[in-house]
């Protein structure tokens, strides 16, 4: 299986293994969300509740851009018409912010409105939403790094510590996975509370790198957006990083996306 089969047909997730967590999918038309919630936390009362938030949200985005159509084709930032949901507002706000299109943000958004229907519920969770995440975790989490054919795919995780969650971590390629991106980046992962903000600026920084060159360049850019707690991006066998990364190897025959 090549590597952008893989992502489409979401091969990474039979890695998701954390023990202490119960895993079950959403999934309605395009999204397509893996979500875990510890063990004592769970019920399957969960389902239906997060099958619903990602409806709702997906209904009221849907019925916006009937009416502003230019909100789902925008490469840019642009303004929102009077009446727009709350998710719109966020993606729009997070566009404005990284300087790209809103739909840029859609899917960090969506991650963390479902987290935080879990966060009154949970003691921790993790929503993946295409390979952008939000999550809250008691305990210190490995979250691994896919990044197609670069010697680095599934050597490294990015470590997460409970002190910064809710955290969201989006990232976003070039050579993997069907999102449009204007670069050649293998992966760009940014770490930021807000998800449609991480979303957003991992698309930005991702569309700066052509080249193994570029890296510092995207770290130039990530390092001026208030908000961004830490940045890695990686081009073949050449990786960067700023602010809060903490890459820890991975080793063995089981790479864990998160335990």
């Amino acid at each position: 299986m090549d590597k952008k089969q893989e992502y489409v047909k979401r091969a990474y997730r039979a890695l998701h293994n954390a023990a202490d967590m119960h895993y079950f999918g959403i999934k309605i038309e395009q999204s397509d969300l893996a979500i875990g919630v510890d063990l004592s936390s769970y019920s399957d009362s969960l389902i239906p509740l997060c099958r619903q938030e990602l409806q709702q949200r997906r209904q009221q985005l849907e019925n916006y851009i009937k009416i502003h159509e230019e909100f789902l084709t925008s490469l840019v930032p642009i303004n929102l018409l009077p009446g727009a949901p709350d998710i719109a507002a966020k993606m729009a706000w997070a566009a404005v912010r990284a300087g790209v299109g809103p739909m840029a943000a859609v899917a960090g958004a969506i991650a963390q409105a479902v987290g935080e229907v879990l966060t009154p519920r949970c003691q921790e969770y993790i929503v993946e939403n295409g390979g952008d995440i939000y999550i809250k975790t008691l305990r210190p989490r490995r979250v691994a790094v896919f990044a197609g054919n670069s010697p680095f795919s599934y050597r490294i995780a990015i470590r997460i510590n409970p002190e910064e969650s809710p955290l969201s971590i989006c990232t976003s390629s070039g050579t993997v996975g069907p999102s449009l991106s204007l670069g050649y980046a293998d992966a760009v992962v940014v770490k930021a509370s807000e998800g449609a903000l991480a979303d957003a600026v991992a698309t930005a920084a991702a569309n700066r790198i052509q080249h193994e060159s570029d890296l510092i360049k995207a770290i130039d850019y990530v390092k001026t957006i208030s908000g961004v707690t830490g940045l890695l991006c990686i081009k073949n066998d050449k990786m960067a990083t700023w602010g809060a990364i903490e890459i820890e190897p991975i080793t063995g025959k089981t790479k864990n996306a998160d335990r």
